[in-house]
């Protein structure tokens, strides 16, 4: 079956802000979900090459197809109604399952999480630090659904960090203000000396910067610290994404 090339205007005007969906036919998968209004929902038949959308399109016509593109929810009030459940079906559908490049808007805060984390995030309970710990925000590489490896990656690696890291016996992982995770550091090491998933390659070391490896802390430990805020302990407007606790300067 052949795909539009343009929506007509009276249909347009009928539609209003749009989430549309771009179907694989040989096997009914989604493989890009977007938004917008009149005909955007056709601007990518014809994306660059470089594009991984492109690609997906371009194995589907070596097989004699066309990608299905489908209408998800229209007729919304505003952009920001068409932005949110662009974001949702994102999160639904998973980001790695998709030709899209990241997660929808504002999906960090708004999107797909735990209950518990929805809890935590909003009654900001304060976490009260014992041992000497870094805490580290992994604002821009935090997702939904990351596994222990990504998550503990994501952590450890690559930060430029003193000699006061040293001292540190824990390192919190941190995001958008709460401990998602607690690793007991074994040793400090130039960034880019042991296999991680993030950086394969070892351009991290010319930039002076260093990684831990360690273990997740024990129960007892992640227990008093799980999903506890601690974004106090940031300092206001701070941008280092490093802060240390219970550690002398």
């Amino acid at each position: 079956m052949q795909t539009a090339r343009r929506i007509p205007r009276s249909v347009a005007r009928e539609l209003g802000y749009y989430v549309y969906l771009y179907v694989n036919p040989l096997d009914g998968s989604v493989f890009y979900v977007g938004k917008g209004k009149g005909n955007r929902a056709l601007a990518h038949l014809d994306a660059p090459e470089e594009k991984s959308i492109a690609r997906i399109i371009g194995s589907i016509r070596s097989a004699d197809a066309e990608p299905g593109v489908e209408i998800l929810a229209h007729g919304l009030p505003d952009a920001e109604t068409a932005l949110r459940i662009e974001s949702a079906a994102i999160d639904l559908l998973g980001v790695q399952n998709l030709a899209n490049a990241v997660r929808g808007w504002r999906g960090a805060k708004y999107g797909r999480m735990p209950l518990e984390e929805v809890v935590a995030h909003y009654t900001r309970k304060p976490a009260n630090i014992l041992e000497p710990a870094i805490l580290i925000r992994i604002n821009k590489n935090y997702r939904y659904g990351m596994s222990a490896s990504e998550l503990y990656d994501a952590t450890r690696c690559s930060w430029k960090v003193g000699r006061r890291a040293d001292e540190a016996e824990l390192a919190f992982s941190v995001f958008q203000g709460v401990v998602r995770e607690v690793y007991r550091i074994t040793a400090w090491l130039p960034a880019g000396s042991t296999f991680n998933q993030r950086f394969p390659g070892g351009a991290a070391e010319r930039e002076q910067r260093w990684e831990f490896v360690g273990t997740i802390a024990e129960d007892a430990i992640r227990n008093r610290y799980l999903n506890r805020y601690v974004g106090d302990l940031f300092g206001q407007g701070a941008q280092n994404p490093v802060s240390y606790v219970n550690i002398g300067r």
